[in-house]
């Protein structure tokens, strides 16, 4: 489908125009996409992708397995061994990257709505995913001709150089929660770095990857550097992270599944793994704050933005107890004006759960945590024919107050719009209750005192903290987290710092005759 600058989409008529358009069009492109070729899998066996908040079917892609999977490490070690984008010049690999970006802005509403329909956002959020993609491409494309290797202090009889090499084959696991805006994360520092990438997208949202893999080839990217391999998880996700070709995985998703691909790590060729995994974050809110309402609406907007579907949702909200029950009443009315609606009308601040499975998942949870004694303070119900044509997959804004740390739904990552409130009375219990959790992804302090500031912020095992705010970052900063959420870094320099290699070159210098 292209685009004209004329129809850049503003309002829920435009979007659904649009996305009636793609339909008649049938320009969905749902095969795998290996050696610059976009093929059906071997086997010849599909998969349906439905629009969650309509039911419709979107398309049937291709459901790759091992049989694909060795026929994409093999094309990728061949461009890697020829070093047709492995050695080329930092320069070229710049230009190639930004062209790119270069691309997917152009194309960004179109990319923006295929994320929408595939797994339920709303167009607004998913813009801003674009935003974030593009603003990643272009970040690691700046910095490839910005990073020096090393000279190391050596006496005058030798040289001491460090130098960073690519890996080789990468193999990229991506979530369905931000498709797009998770694959640029991944995919921008491995390819700058100098690797042959291959992208694993999630069987609920791969048709932006399967686009962007034709943007890629129109962006001169190498035959072969880029390749692309729909399917499920246990099929053909396994056979990349069991393969003896593929140097590094990179996978954001589950602790459950991130534990299982380090096995498979280890039991071939001791890959390096990165992983970005769950999250249960802790949102502090002392008594000092500025501005209860304000920061209400943060807490509100940090667990039901992308309906919950957020690795680092503010999903257990620690507030202290001489404040707890006006602001608790404050989190509600805000709660109220995020309310799920058609993912195509850029008003709607949530849109559908982004399956079947997941629907009923976070359903579950909501009936546990009542039957663990939590007081439900609003929503816990499903939300039923919200969607354009009376279906669809919604659930509204859910706040538990009253919890404690032994409930499920205070401990468990939900991934959805559910809420769990603590209350706490001193800065140690606030501490204490923040650091209980398996999980450390992320987390929220919100103080006016600057020494509670800084004493807390040390204290949180997490690998990111956000302080007066929630999620305000950009591409200069690592995301990534500690404990069981994982061990890799997404973003910044350090991102390709796990993309490449180093290598230590001691030369012997002769002495003068």
């Amino acid at each position: 489908m292209t685009q004209s600058i004329a129809s850049i989409p503003e309002t829920h008529a435009d979007w659904r125009t649009l996305a009636e358009r793609l339909s008649v069009e049938k320009s969905l492109e749902a095969r795998a996409y290996i050696d610059d070729t976009f093929v059906d899998a071997v086997s010849g066996e599909t998969f349906t992708t439905l629009n969650p908040a309509t039911g419709e079917t979107l398309a049937e892609v291709a459901s790759c397995d091992a049989a694909d999977a060795e026929a994409a490490v093999a094309v990728a070690r061949r461009v890697f061994e020829s070093g047709e984008w492995s050695r080329a010049s930092p320069g070229e690999r710049k230009a190639a990257m930004l062209r790119l970006a270069d691309l997917m802005e152009l194309h960004q509403h179109e990319l923006a709505l295929l994320d929408s329909l595939d797994m339920g956002k709303p167009v607004s959020s998913a813009m801003g995913d674009m935003a974030g993609a593009i603003g990643c491409i272009r970040h690691h494309a700046e910095s490839i001709d910005k990073l020096y290797g090393e000279i190391a202090p050596t006496g005058e009889d030798s040289l001491g150089l460090v130098l960073r090499e690519p890996l080789g084959v990468v193999a990229s696991i991506v979530p369905w929660n931000f498709p797009l805006m998770m694959t640029a994360w991944k995919i921008s520092p491995a390819l700058a770095a100098g690797n042959s990438v291959i992208l694993k997208p999630s069987e609920k949202s791969p048709l932006s990857a399967l686009r962007l893999a034709q943007l890629t080839r129109e962006a001169g990217l190498p035959r072969g550097v880029f390749q692309v391999l729909p399917g499920f998880g246990h099929t053909v996700g396994k056979a990349l992270a069991l393969s003896m070709g593929v140097d590094c995985l990179a996978f954001t998703g589950s602790t459950g599944v991130g534990k299982q691909l380090m096995q498979y790590a280890g039991q071939s060729n001791l890959k390096k793994v990165f992983l970005e995994c769950g999250g249960k974050s802790p949102n502090v809110v002392f008594a000092d704050c500025k501005d209860l309402d304000q920061v209400a609406e943060h807490a509100a907007a940090a667990i039901f933005h992308n309906q919950g579907e957020v690795c680092i949702a503010g999903s257990r909200l620690l507030v202290e107890n001489s404040i707890r029950e006006r602001f608790v009443d404050k989190v509600l009315a805000a709660a109220e004006s995020m309310q799920p609606g058609d993912p195509l009308d850029p008003a709607s601040f949530m849109g559908a759960m982004v399956d079947q499975t997941q629907y009923q998942r976070v359903l579950d949870y909501i009936r546990q945590g009542v039957e663990e004694g939590a007081t439900l303070r609003t929503g816990g119900k499903a939300m039923d024919g919200e969607g354009p044509n009376g279906q669809g997959l919604f659930i509204g804004p859910t706040v538990f107050d009253g919890v404690t740390d032994a409930m499920t739904i205070g401990r468990e990552e939900i991934f959805g719009p559910v809420l769990a409130v603590f209350g706490f009375d001193t800065e140690e219990e606030a501490v204490r209750l923040a650091n209980d959790s398996d999980y450390g992804l992320a987390a929220g302090l919100w103080s006016q005192d600057i020494d509670r500031i800084m004493r807390v912020t040390r204290r949180l095992r997490s690998g990111q903290v956000f302080v007066n705010n929630w999620a305000d970052m950009d591409q200069t900063v690592p995301f990534g987290g500690v404990k069981q959420s994982g061990n890799g870094r997404d973003k910044s320099h350090h991102s390709l710092e796990e993309y490449s290699d180093l290598k230590t070159v001691w030369i012997s210098l002769m002495p003068a005759p």
